[in-house]
């Protein structure tokens, strides 16, 4: 773990030194310098004529430099240092013939200009590559078809990659986008809601608590049924308010189940559900869809699962929601997460069954009723205000 950190915060440190903040999609600059050990190889084959390596040596400081730098230059700029590689190449060859490797070099990087620029780089790369063999009586038909070879589809692997990043960078703000329009979406309605809501509601409370206040020196009845009224008005209104924000911090019961398989599909867990689209009373499928994303996160963290299976069952009554995977199971104290459930299952008139054995996973069992009354909490905290009223 140790040589992971280190290793991490070093290349962390080289690439704020060497590299710009923004680099371009699918680009690994680091890993790519792993193809200058070709230099070498002439260490490892007998019979091969003898190399400079001083000037080999040499040559790797100089490429480097222009190496980094191409991703922190634009324009025509980029071009003359893929020139520059090139001619770094055709000056070492008498020294290495392996110095071809700064020729696919630089059309790996290629991959990041024009397709017209690339092309050019690539024909014009490989042309004077064969030539400055054959003029140094070097096998300039096998080095020039190896480099042609080896260099194109580098090159067009490299492309192929660099595109296919960039659709993905793209897809991926896109989808940003996307759910922060729907958040400022949702933001807006859940304002207007409120607004709507309260707004009259709090109209009438302040109308009928002034009536009631001008009645109780000349009819206490008319008074006490004006406060009953806005004790009334107020319960429907914490009621209201409570059904409002869990709307809106909850998603629906299909939604939750394709974000619960894309999350255990990131974490190697085959999800299948069993679940027909169907209509459910907002507050039982905002419970339903908030106990199934505890129970996905609980699988991710814990069980170490390679399956999981869901599946709902609706009633006239209640509805009945089971969760199992195949994981390690033994489950010897409910964290804070099942308990969190528990609650929120049991304040919704419900109740939650957890069957967890060693090695033979865990199964959830949420049962809840689909006609409900008022919120406990609304019906307390209208209790409380007429505590307080009657003070």
């Amino acid at each position: 773990m140790m040589g992971e950190i280190r290793w991490s915060d070093i290349e962390a440190g080289l690439r704020a030194r060497l590299l710009p903040p923004v680099i371009p999609p699918g680009a690994m600059p680091f890993f790519s310098l792993s193809y200058l050990l070709v230099l070498f190889f002439p260490l490892v084959m007998p019979r091969f004529p003898p190399v400079d390596w001083t000037t080999t040596l040499l040559s790797v400081l100089m490429f480097l430099p222009m190496y980094f730098g191409f991703y922190w230059l634009r324009g025509w700029r980029r071009f003359a240092t893929l020139v520059g590689i090139v001619a770094l190449a055709l000056a070492i060859l008498p020294a290495n013939l392996f110095a071809n490797t700064y020729v696919i070099y630089a059309c790996i990087l290629s991959a990041h200009l024009s397709v017209v620029e690339m092309l050019g780089i690539f024909v014009v790369a490989n042309a004077a590559l064969t030539g400055t063999v054959y003029l140094l009586g070097g096998p300039a038909t096998t080095i020039g078809l190896v480099n042609v070879l080896s260099g194109g589809m580098a090159m067009l692997g490299c492309r192929a990659w660099y595109q296919n990043a960039c659709k993905n960078q793209a897809l991926k703000l896109s989808q940003l986008e996307v759910q922060r329009i729907a958040a400022l979406a949702e933001r807006e309605r859940i304002g207007r809601d409120l607004h709507d809501l309260l707004g009259h509601t709090l109209s009438v409370i302040a109308l009928k608590s002034e009536l009631a206040a001008k009645l109780v020196d000349r009819d206490i009845d008319a008074a006490r049924i004006e406060i009953k009224e806005v004790e009334r008005v107020t319960r429907q209104a914490l009621f209201e308010v409570r059904r409002a924000v869990t709307g809106m911090r909850a998603h629906g019961l299909l939604a939750e189940l394709a974000n619960g398989r894309a999350a255990l599909a990131s974490a190697q867990v085959h999800f299948d559900y069993q679940v027909l689209p169907q209509e459910l009373p907002t507050q039982a499928e905002n419970v339903l869809a908030m106990c199934l994303r505890e129970a996905i996160t609980n699988i991710i963290r814990h069980a170490h699962a390679r399956r999981c299976h869901a599946r709902l069952e609706c009633g006239e009554v209640s509805a009945v929601l089971e969760i199992s995977d195949d994981g390690v199971g033994g489950m010897r104290a409910e964290g804070n997460g099942l308990t969190g459930m528990r609650e929120r299952i049991e304040v919704a008139g419900g109740r939650l069954l957890v069957e967890s054995q060693k090695d033979c996973g865990t199964q959830l069992r949420i049962e809840l009723p689909l006609a409900h009354p008022e919120p406990e909490a609304a019906l307390t905290a209208a209790r409380h205000l007429k505590l307080v009223a009657s003070r």
